[in-house]
């Protein structure tokens, strides 16, 4: 299994990105910057960031103070806007204490932070406070009004909670002076200050990476942003902010919502939240080749320093790849060197997955997508393992692939194909994948077929027309069940379908066992036998017509929908010698004299039906 996480190692050769922002921050020389790295959901921003942390940290790691803040874990529970400047806070405080700078004043600053939001929470003390007022009857009352919020929890947490409120405001009384100090605008200027002088006493730059901002619903989006620029935004400070700049354009239109807003102004208000826009580079077939082949080295038997030595060479070559250079099978294979069987054939399937997860919008290259894409194939290859299902990992890749990014009713017409068919194998496809795998143009396609991503994936090996994919089918069935032809039927008819499938004759006996069963069993095995008619190529006395003679034998009413099958045959499959088995039964006139007047039936098949009239009569 590959984790979700982000991580600090590169495989899509993103440090030189990642360097360029952590030198941006460099020459800032400690004036505010605000970077923001965009991309999509699963694109890597959250590793990017690490990278950056990773690049600043060698150069110079001392001078940076490096702080964490995942916005999206407060959204709903908390003031993320406040939840910042706390965590922010007690990471000058841990700071200071280790390195015996700053101290005092990171403590100050921490209480400080804290009173304004605790002041924040309750209502009506930003009137106490503009009256020049200590809130401190306020916030009683309100915790006091609060309590019946608390109920199923222990009265200690309760009390401990009310003693942590009151020591907050005791510590606040100190900040509070004057009617004209302890206005908002003020508030706002001490903190600042009091901020600045934290940060220039400790002689380091804070550097605040701000992930999952784009999770969050507008208000908290903007309003992060916006408290980043109003009580943070101070030199000696660096804010890099992961998030899609789509959705935070999107917020800000909702944040201004009633406002008549043209693009050029949500721009140029995005501009001013975030100075410096960085997109996570999307990946072509190349890069998502690399990646793909990259994750099955780490899960080889090889050396950690192997598998290190194997990334940096695959990064490099993806960074000399405008030169024409190819991170392909090929360089794989003689970066390793020796390479195991196992990874090899893992190799070999990724750079054949590789095109098709590219094109295909709904991976798109996405890294996230591929990692949750190979989790799922080997949890299914996991559970086929257990159970002693051996299943062929590129045949239930191409599955996986089709399940995730065909239509839904191509997939449910696949599984139903295969559950239908007595050997698994979904010869239907055959014509199609013969004209992908020639690069011809496939025929008309039914609807839910119709997409160039089955175009594409019909060419992809392994062939499946004529593969059992049952087992395929089966570590499949979180999706959709595996129904067999037995699973509907009493053992008596799944015993006597499988003897269909194999006579060379008509059978009496098998005709008196059928027609004692229910009406309903009799119809499902004509069913799959006429499933099994359809796979036949050649039609003269193949084994499924005597089975399906046998049936009719059996059940007179079997006989209308057989007479509609050999009707839409293709004439051009007709053999001579059917003509004679089919002259036995007078339901199949209609069926001689339509494939007599069809110009498309062979010269020799209608000699034959000539014979069979002439000799009647």
């Amino acid at each position: 299994m590959w984790s979700d996480n982000e991580t600090d190692r590169d495989f899509l050769n993103f440090r030189c990105v990642a360097d360029t922002a952590a030198e941006m921050i460099v020459q800032a020389s400690g004036s505010p910057l605000s970077m923001g790295v965009s991309g999509g959901w699963g694109a890597g921003k959250s590793s990017m960031m690490r990278l950056i942390s990773d690049s600043l940290e060698a150069r110079g790691g001392e001078d940076y103070l490096f702080v964490d803040f995942n916005a999206w874990l407060y959204q709903g529970y908390d003031d993320a806007r406040a939840a910042l400047m706390e965590v922010i806070a007690k990471n000058l405080v841990d700071h200071g204490e280790k390195t015996k700078t700053g101290a005092e004043k990171a403590r100050a600053l921490l209480s400080r932070v804290k009173w304004l939001r605790l002041a924040g929470l309750a209502a009506g003390s930003g009137l106490a406070l503009a009256a020049g007022l200590p809130p401190v009857g306020l916030i009683g009352s309100a915790w006091n009004a609060g309590r019946d919020l608390f109920d199923g929890i222990d009265d200690g947490e309760i009390e401990a909670a009310e003693k942590a409120g009151k020591e907050v405001v005791k510590e606040g009384k100190g900040l509070v002076r004057s009617k004209k100090e302890t206005s908002p605008p003020r508030r706002i200027h001490d903190l600042r200050a009091h901020f600045e002088e934290t940060l220039e006493e400790m002689g380091v730059t804070l550097v605040v990476f701000i992930d999952d901002l784009d999770r969050c619903l507008p208000a908290t989006a903007i309003s992060t942003l916006e408290a980043i620029r109003l009580f943070l935004f101070l030199p000696g400070t660096a804010f890099v902010i992961a998030a899609d700049d789509r959705m935070i354009r999107e917020a800000v239109r909702v944040h201004f919502a009633g406002v008549d807003l043209d693009d050029d102004l949500v721009t140029n208000y995005f501009d001013k939240l975030v100075q410096v826009p960085l997109r996570v580079p999307p990946l072509g077939t190349q890069e998502v080749r690399a990646y793909l082949m990259l994750l099955y080295v780490e899960k080889a038997s090889l050396e950690s320093s192997e598998r290190e030595r194997i990334r940096k060479a695959v990064c490099q070559r993806l960074s000399d790849s405008w030169k024409g250079d190819r991170a392909d099978l090929r360089f794989f294979l003689e970066t390793i060197g020796d390479c195991p069987d196992e990874l090899r054939k893992n190799l070999e399937l990724a750079d054949r997955l590789a095109p098709l997860m590219t094109r295909a919008k709904q991976i798109a290259g996405n890294p996230r997508l591929i990692k949750r894409f190979l989790n799922t194939l080997a949890i299914r290859l996991a559970l086929g393992r257990s159970q002693g299902v051996t299943v062929d990992e590129g045949a239930l890749a191409k599955m996986l692939l089709f399940e995730r990014c065909a239509k839904p009713e191509a997939y449910a017409d696949l599984v139903a194909r295969i559950n239908d068919s007595v050997d698994g194998k979904p010869q239907f496809l055959e014509e199609w994948e013969r004209s992908a795998r020639a690069g011809e143009k496939v025929g008309d396609l039914p609807a839910g077929w119709d997409s160039e991503f089955v175009e594409d994936w019909l060419a992809l090996p392994p062939s499946f027309a004529d593969l059992d994919l049952r087992a395929v089918v089966y570590v499949s069935r979180e999706r959709l069940p595996l129904i067999t032809p037995a699973d509907q039927l009493s053992s008596e008819a799944a015993e006597l379908l499988e003897a269909l499938l194999g006579l060379d004759r008509k059978n009496q006996t098998f005709a008196d066992r059928i027609g004692a069963l229910p009406g309903r069993e009799i119809t499902l095995i004509g069913e799959r036998l006429l499933v099994r008619a359809r796979q036949e190529q050649e039609w003269g006395t193949p084994s499924v017509l005597w089975g399906l003679l046998t049936l009719v034998d059996a059940d007179p009413e079997q006989a209308e929908p057989l007479k509609h099958f050999l009707e839409a045959l293709p004439t051009s499959r007709l053999q001579p010698d059917i003509v004679p088995l089919l002259g036995e039964n007078g339901w199949a006139s209609p069926v001689l004299k339509k494939w007599l007047d069809d110009d498309n039936t062979s010269d020799r098949v209608k000699k034959a039906i000539k014979a069979l009239s002439a000799s009647e009569s």
